[in-house]
């Protein structure tokens, strides 16, 4: 048994993640879409704490809406210590704690870092002892992000996204996100892509199962070069976004306008990231952005993934 496991509580911090670049393809007959992004896990994190317990409960703090993050099996981090006890054959519970920092439903990954700190929590708790192979699998039964959450850094994700591949990235990415009160639901995202696609006649009778990420996204990552890689962020998702949202538009243009090399549209949204070209021009935006009655934060990347602290 892991020296953790001894413990009353096990407290796991895991990130929050942006896409720097997100193509999607056609939809397929089991509603889900051909994916090539890369993520990169920033410093905004998702702390869970786990507590031995003879069942399983869950309480969140962080949010000002608390009906907004389900406390039963509709939320990720229960469903993962689930998954962790069946998997292991574990008869006890836990009391899951999740203190969030990530903006709920606001295309930034915090429930599948919930999740993914949910995991690492439970298998050091109990001394479930699994290996990283092992906490993968599980990882990916859950969502397409959570893989990612569990490695953080940056990484390229094909198939649904889950397929990860470490993508080397040297240096310090600095970003100001621009979070926003009123979240958006990524399946009505994915639907409004489909409408889209459809009214411009690009929906194929067979799309591709696999998609590549352009390489030089890839080579401004190798590099650490924060300009090329502004030359290289996308979404295709982004539209989509913006028809729900017409306003976010609006917050890329005023983060260029206040010295941003570029922004997009993070994932489903609405959360905008905005790729600065260091820390002292990033928090120049981030105080220009707040004075425009936004409300922006200066984050990193990439960090490490979920992690016992």
């Amino acid at each position: 048994m892991s020296v953790a496991a001894t413990a009353g509580s096990v407290h796991v911090r895991a990130p929050g993640k942006i896409n720097v670049y997100l193509g999607v393809g056609g939809r397929h007959d089991d509603g889900y879409h051909a994916l090539a992004t890369v993520f990169q896990a920033v410093s905004l994190y998702e702390d869970v704490i786990a507590r031995h317990a003879d069942d399983f409960s869950l309480t969140v703090s962080g949010v000002e809406d608390v009906d907004s993050v389900p406390l039963d099996d509709r939320n990720l981090a229960m469903r993962a210590a689930k998954l962790l006890a069946t998997a292991t054959e574990y008869t006890g519970g836990v009391a899951l704690e999740i203190r969030k920092s990530v903006p709920v439903a606001g295309g930034m990954g915090g429930g599948s870092a919930d999740a993914a700190a949910a995991l690492v929590a439970c298998d050091a708790l109990w001394g479930t002892g699994l290996s990283p192979a092992r906490m993968h699998d599980l990882a990916a039964r859950l969502g397409a992000d959570v893989p990612f959450a569990l490695h953080g850094g940056t990484a390229v994700g094909t198939g649904r996204g889950d397929q990860l591949n470490p993508a080397l990235a040297r240096g310090r990415f600095d970003w100001v996100l621009v979070t926003s009160e009123e979240g958006l639901s990524t399946p009505v995202v994915y639907e409004r892509l489909d409408i889209l696609r459809g009214e411009e006649g690009a929906l194929a009778d067979d799309p591709p199962l696999s998609l590549d990420v352009p390489i030089p996204v890839l080579q401004a990552l190798r590099s650490g070069d924060a300009l090329q890689l502004a030359e290289g962020l996308f979404n295709d998702l982004q539209a989509a976004a913006v028809y729900e949202r017409p306003d976010l538009e609006d917050v890329i243009r005023r983060g260029v306008e206040a010295g941003a090399l570029q922004g997009l549209v993070s994932g489903s949204g609405p959360t905008i990231a905005l790729l600065c070209p260091d820390p002292e021009t990033a928090q120049d935006v981030q105080t220009t952005l707040r004075g425009a009655g936004l409300d922006p934060l200066h984050v990193h990347g990439p960090v490490a993934g979920a992690r016992i602290l």
